[in-house]
């Protein structure tokens, strides 16, 4: 198993290849399906893994995080980065505690987002970059590289104002992030204009209509999934329950090939 330094430093250089995916485990069994398949890193999903909770995103806590993150990071060798929504909480301290939290448990990046579930809004530009700072500062104080990764809301809230992005994005980072991320951009137009207005790498969510060699040309890094790997298991699964319920076992399928994935 690689120490944690290690993988820090493998997180840290991906992002300065080549454009590529980072699938997202919603726990430890799809972790070690996605380490074996090939993949090179690995994010979650708070929505994937509320779901293993029976419960709606957004409504886990950090001690519940911080140990989902444990279990990830002792059942894979991937360097493993955390969506830490807002970071538990509204102030900039909340967002340094949740830093240090999964770090602690293993991971080797996270994000911290400028949403406030608590008042449904964006935090203000200035708040926010300082929530951003905070984070930064807590990462930069671990002892291996820990990539922080700073979230612009808007799109994905229902507010799709690109100059406002732009302008978070740049805050961001120049208060010292190291990559970028504004889930939901839906054309290539868009990732080319966030890209090109910073230096950092920029991690883009897949989109509909959208391929992978679509948004690296268009500049991106880093391509993420969020929770839909979770929800085409959820939905497989859904599907063939309701199969049974008519009693109609042909949806049923043999083991998968365990025995690769978990030896």
């Amino acid at each position: 198993m690689p120490t944690q330094a290690e993988k820090g430093l493998t997180f840290q250089a991906l992002h300065e290849g080549e454009p590529f995916v980072i699938p997202n485990p919603w726990d430890a069994g799809s972790a070690r399906m996605l380490e074996t398949l090939g993949f090179k890193a690995l994010a979650t999903t708070s929505g994937g893994f509320a779901f293993t909770l029976g419960r709606l995103d957004g409504k886990v806590t950090l001690d519940e995080v911080a140990e989902h993150v444990a279990s990830l990071t002792k059942a894979t060798e991937l360097p493993v980065s955390v969506d830490l929504e807002n970071g538990y909480g509204a102030e900039p301290e909340a967002a340094a505690a949740a830093i240090q939290r999964v770090a602690e448990a293993g991971a080797v990046g996270g994000s911290i987002e400028d949403w406030d579930p608590v008042e449904e809004r964006l935090y203000d530009a200035g708040h926010a970059t300082e929530r951003i700072a905070a984070a930064v500062e807590t990462a930069r104080a671990q002892s291996f590289p820990f990539t922080l990764t700073a979230r612009a809301e808007n799109h994905l809230r229902g507010n799709p104002d690109l100059d406002d992005t732009i302008a978070r994005l740049q805050a961001f980072e120049s208060a010292g992030a190291d990559v970028l991320y504004a889930p939901w951009l839906q054309t290539t137009d868009e990732i080319a204009a966030v890209c090109s207005a910073v230096a950092r790498p920029v991690n883009v969510l897949a989109a509909p209509g959208l391929s992978f060699a679509e948004i690296a040309e268009a500049g991106a890094k880093r391509v993420s999934v969020g929770s839909r790997l979770t929800w085409v298991a959820v939905e497989a699964a859904a599907g063939a329950a309701r199969q049974l319920l008519e009693g109609d076992l042909s949806g049923l399928r043999s083991s998968p090939p365990l025995d690769d994935w978990f030896r």
